[in-house]
Order: structure tokens, then sequence, then C-alpha cells
């Protein structure tokens, strides 16, 4: 074949150019998390996620601890609701598939009362064993059912800093029981603040943060306030990234549509009533133009997605999803380019 002269070469970029041609987005993880009911679901209930132009669905079953110092975890129960089950998670995923959704099972703990799981600390060693090993059988469990349904990734744990900061070789152990048993990829969902002294990520796929950093101080942050508060996580996540040769994973990120979203992303207080979308469109959409198109970036789980799309957020509502809100559109907007 008679090689391209170097003027044709030149000729052809410039058409391209001219056509407007571009080179294709890497494509990310555009994921929700799909929040269990106390139903099964069905078709209409995946299609919003599907418009949403998402490519993935953390599914969360839960189990439940007492207190803080409490080492015995409940799961898998009749007293909990179908999609906390496992019988839920597999009826979940088989929908989702069907709509050529991808999975992370992302396995969670519910502390009474809401407390912050982060702060589970047993007060003696007979205490910690227990629930070492009452903690194994809940996530090998689930990372059976995660085999069975072919989930794509499991997420090992949520926001235990804790737990891993005081029992460090338990964990390298149950990654490794883990993989005995899941042979796909694998990450752990570490707090924002927590994600640089998890001590395990060479074992795992992707490094998982849950992305609830603070940007702005501002009652409504201008999308340029929210990008500039970005750029110090920026650096020290790319840092971060290379050190350990492993993409990062947003696990968890979002905002609540109140005054001062971007202040403390993590806030769920209920005394926080005064709704405000431009706060969280502009928190969302800086999150989007700073991060999504990072090489080190893998993607992300949107915090949350209910099933009941209808009847979910909507102007009354300050909690976290985008559901019936502007950002939604946002979301919708980055998705697609990706």
């Amino acid at each position: 074949m008679k090689p391209i002269s170097k003027s044709l070469s030149i000729c052809l970029l410039f058409l391209l150019t001219a056509c407007g041609a571009t080179i294709p987005k890497t494509e990310k993880i555009n994921g929700v998390s799909f929040v269990a009911s106390r139903e099964p679901i069905d078709e209409n209930h995946v299609l919003p996620v599907v418009n949403l132009n998402a490519n993935y669905a953390a599914v969360m079953p839960f189990g439940f601890v007492q207190d803080l110092a409490h080492p015995e975890i409940r799961f898998d129960n009749d007293r909990q609701w179908f999609g906390e089950r496992k019988e839920g998670v597999k009826q979940y995923v088989k929908l989702l598939k069907e709509k050529n959704i991808k999975v992370m099972l992302k396995p969670q703990l519910w502390v009474r009362r809401g407390e912050f799981t982060g702060f589970i600390k047993m007060n003696n060693e007979a205490d910690w064993k227990i629930l070492e090993q009452s903690y194994a059988q809940f996530i090998l469990a689930y990372a059976q059912v995660a085999e069975d349904v072919n989930a794509e990734i499991l997420c090992i744990g949520t926001e235990l800093e804790s737990f891993i900061d005081e029992r460090p070789d338990y964990w390298f152990q149950l990654i490794v029981d883990i993989k005995k048993v899941y042979k796909g990829k694998l990450t752990y969902a570490a707090n924002w603040n927590e994600y640089d002294r998890t001590p395990f990520w060479n074992q795992l796929n992707f490094i998982g943060v849950d992305a609830y950093f603070p940007l702005s101080e501002e009652k409504t942050p201008s999308l340029e306030a929210c990008r500039e508060g970005w750029q110090k996580h920026k650096i020290a996540l790319s840092a971060f990234s290379e050190a350990y040769k492993k993409p990062i994973l947003f696990t968890e990120f979002g905002y609540r549509s109140v005054d001062f979203a971007a202040k403390e992303p993590w806030k769920a207080d209920r005394d926080m009533v005064d709704i405000n979308f431009e706060a969280q469109s502009n928190a969302m959409q800086s999150l989007f133009e700073e991060i999504w198109n990072e090489d080190w970036f893998a993607g992300g789980f949107v915090w949350k997605w209910f099933h009941d799309h209808e009847r979910s957020g909507g102007e009354n509502d300050s909690q976290f999803t985008p559901q019936n809100k502007p950002v939604e559109e946002i979301i919708r907007k980055f998705y697609a380019s990706y």
C-alpha cells in the first residue's frame, strides 16, 4: 500500500477538525447508590436509572449493630426490608443487569440511632474477636452473593476507620478470605478524611473514597468557589493514585439541597432544612468539571437514588437525592458525556 503523503495527512487532520470530530472520552463508572426498599422492584424502577445515563448501580444490603461497642452484627433476617436481604439483592441485580446496568455490591453496617460507623470500637479483646468473626460472616456471605450474581465490583466495607485502625492484620486476612469466594474487582469505601491512612489499598482494585470533601463555606457557593475548593483535594488524590498505581473510585458522592451544601457535605443534620437547589447544583457541577475527566479517576456513585423515582426528591426535599431536582439534569448531561 502506498504511504499517505505528509500533505495529505495534514489535509485529513484539517477536515476532521473542521467537521467537529473529537476523541471519545474514556468511559467512566457513572453510578447511582440504589437504596434498598421494603418490596421487590420492577422494570419501572430501573428505567429512571437508565434515563439518567447511568451504567452502574451500587446495591446496598445492610447489617445492623446495636451500638458502637456491640460486637454482633445481625443481617439477612425477616425483620429487615426486602432490599436489605440476600433475596432482595439478587432480585435487584437481576433487573438492573437486564437493563445493562452493572453492579457494585456494597454491604453496609447501620448502627442504632444512625451513629457513625467509623466510631465502632470494642472495649476489650474478647469483643474484638466476636466482632471480627461476625463481620467475616457478614461480608463473606455477601461475597458469595456477589460471585453468584456476577457483580462487577464488591465493596468490602464502608467508613469503618476505627475498626481498621485498631485491627489492620484482621483486614489483610479478611481480604485473602474474600478473594477465595469472590473473583471480581474489590474496593473499600473510605471516608474522605480516612483514605490516606487505610493500609490495604495494594490488595484491592480501586481506592474507594466517599467524597464528601469540604469545598466552600458560602451559604450559596458559586460554581467558581466550588471549583477552587477542589484544587487541594485534586492534588492529594492524584498523588495518592500515582503512589499506589490504582484508580480512585468515588464510592459515594453528593450534596444536599440545602444552604451551605458544600461546607460540610457529610452532614445529615435534621435541623438543616432551608432548601437551596443552587448550592447543590453548583457543588455537583464543580465535581464533574474538576474530577470526572481526570485519568486517575474511575468514576463514582451518586448518593442516593430511591427506587420510586416519581415520589422521590422534588421541590420540598432538602436531602441528598438528586431526583426531581435541577441537579438531576446536570448529572444526566455529564453521564451522557462519558
